[in-house]
């Protein structure tokens, strides 16, 4: 299958593209949270916002401190199994990986004032709560019109071709500031060539030029494939306070510190007729600590009825990328030739990241002693996501982020039975709407993406549904297990589309429907004094 990439075309596109930035995908990857907690938190879906009286508020609503009666230590172990599938236009790739982790570790301290009304108590809360997981493997393999050497051709347009070509002791095309590094090592594996007559313009490397040297011939890839393995955690470590103001009110608050650790690894690979074919390996690792508070309040107007609102502010990080990437073409027709080429070593970017704030409005009804139903719904603005460089200059990913994201709302419900006093069985299911815009959905938009990473996943929406178990074995020590089912859907790019002004598509890419369902079983130990 041949494409006709003509000259006058070319020059209608205009990139947006900039050389080192961290992109729009990247800031929400960052700021995405998971349903995560003790076991008695999971099992009831994580609605607990009204609730309290478990370790996992001071993560949200920190007015549940205030609920406690008793001191408590408590711990979490839980065992991931994340599964993959991908479908690319009929082709379907699973994978899978399994991962065993220590999720939560708290202390809540209650100091009661003696007070028969008014401020009865004073709890403080000491924890580390795991808030998500990144630990996936998935794989996309299928053929599309365009190959990433006609992406990486556009985004170089109107960049002259000495600006690309580095001069020992003198120019390295990676410092400019101009280059994306998507151009700078596409240019130097062989991904694409300039047009004789206009060396700023540039074309696929493979297929064949037109006699005028003016109309490029462009090859499509027969068969396409990426492998992505992520790894990694977002950390959580929180000290919080609550009080409890007659048995009525309760209010709380929480200073946390987060910590970032995230890798990517990804192996791209296209290959051609005639033998030709393209390859591109990407290596990125993120480290970046934040800090960020959450006020709550609980209102229990009647013995049944508790009420809860709470406010999580964004998290201010500090992040470091470090980089690395090789890439390499082999073309056997028309003009043969080999080259592989890399990015420098030891290649890293500061910058600084806010993510979204959120509100949690929540309700619980309390069903004498034998049980308990609540809803919590979650608001979060994504369109609140700010990316910065280490000089607090905005970066040019915040336009895009006002443009392709807004709110996203989590439903989540949960219920406790008693079947005996000391033996309880639990429930719970949550929904959550994606943020990201239609025109982004649709890939109607161009998106900058980081490095020399061009692959990127856009997310669809969430669900779960769990279930759990409780025993108490002593009036002190007790147990609870809990299973949580969650689907995951996102459209894959193996690259973004590019446009010309007019908005017709200049360089096409597929969306590839990729579900990751994870299934997780946690337990909890507890220790109350």
């Amino acid at each position: 299958m041949k494409k006709i990439v003509c000259l006058v075309a070319s020059v209608l596109f205009l990139s947006g593209a900039s050389a080192f930035a961290q992109g729009e995908m990247d800031a929400y990857k960052y700021s995405l949270g998971d349903l995560n907690g003790t076991a008695r938190y999971l099992g009831m879906g994580g609605a607990f916002g009204a609730l309290g009286g478990d370790a996992s508020a001071m993560s949200s609503n920190p007015a549940g401190l205030g609920i406690y009666r008793s001191s408590e230590v408590v711990g979490t172990l839980s065992l991931s199994s994340i599964d993959t599938k991908s479908n690319w236009n009929g082709n379907v790739s699973k994978d899978d990986k399994s991962k065993l982790s220590f999720d939560n570790f708290s202390y809540v301290g209650y100091f009661p004032t003696a007070n028969e009304s008014g401020i009865m108590s004073w709890n403080i809360g000491l924890s580390y709560n795991r808030l998500k997981n990144f630990n996936r493997n998935y794989r996309l393999s299928g053929s599309q019109a365009y190959s990433l050497a006609d992406y990486a051709a556009d985004i170089s347009y109107g960049i002259h071709e000495n600006d690309l070509i580095y001069v020992k002791d003198s120019y390295d095309p990676y410092n400019n500031p101009n280059n994306p590094w998507m151009s700078v090592l596409g240019y130097e594996a062989g991904y694409f060539g300039s047009f004789p007559t206009d060396r700023s313009n540039y074309h696929s490397g493979f297929g064949t030029m037109d006699a005028t040297g003016t109309i490029w011939y462009a090859d499509s890839p027969q068969n396409t494939t990426l492998n992505v393995s992520e790894k990694g955690a977002v950390d959580q470590y929180n000290f919080a306070f609550a009080t409890n103001i007659s048995n009525s009110v309760f209010l709380g608050a929480t200073l946390a510190v987060t910590d970032i650790n995230y890798s990517i690894s990804s192996i791209y690979d296209e290959r051609f007729e005639g033998g030709d074919y393209l390859y591109l390996d990407n290596g990125l690792t993120t480290e970046g600590t934040g800090y960020s508070f959450n006020l709550g309040a609980i209102v229990r107007p009647v013995d049944f009825l508790r009420m809860g609102v709470a406010y999580n502010s964004p998290t201010w990080y500090k992040m470091t990328d470090y980089f690395h990437a090789e890439a390499g073409t082999d073309i056997a027709q028309y003009n043969p030739s080999k080259m592989d080429a890399s990015t420098p070593d030891k290649v890293y970017a500061d910058y600084k990241l806010r993510t979204p704030d959120k509100w949690i409005f929540s309700a619980a009804a309390v069903i004498g002693q034998y049980g308990l139903l609540s809803v919590d719904y979650e608001l979060t603005n994504f369109k609140g996501m700010r990316l910065k460089d280490v000089n607090d200059r905005e970066m040019d990913a915040n336009n895009f982020i006002k443009e392709d994201f807004g709110t996203s709302g989590l439903l989540k419900v949960g219920g406790e039975f008693k079947v005996t006093p000391q033996f309880a069985v639990r429930a719970g299911a949550g929904w959550q709407s994606s943020p990201v815009k239609t025109a982004l959905k649709n890939g109607d938009v161009e998106v900058i993406t980081a490095g020399t990473l061009p692959h990127y996943t856009v997310d669809k929406g969430s669900d779960y549904i769990t279930v759990g178990l409780g025993y108490r074995f002593t009036p002190n020590f007790y147990a609870d297990l809990a299973c949580v089912y969650k689907t995951y859907k996102e459209d894959a790019f193996t690259f973004s589309r590019t446009f010309l002004d007019n908005g017709d598509i200049m360089v096409d890419s597929d969306a590839i429907s990729l579900k990751t369902n994870t299934t997780r079983v946690a337990l909890t130990l507890g220790y109350k004094f």
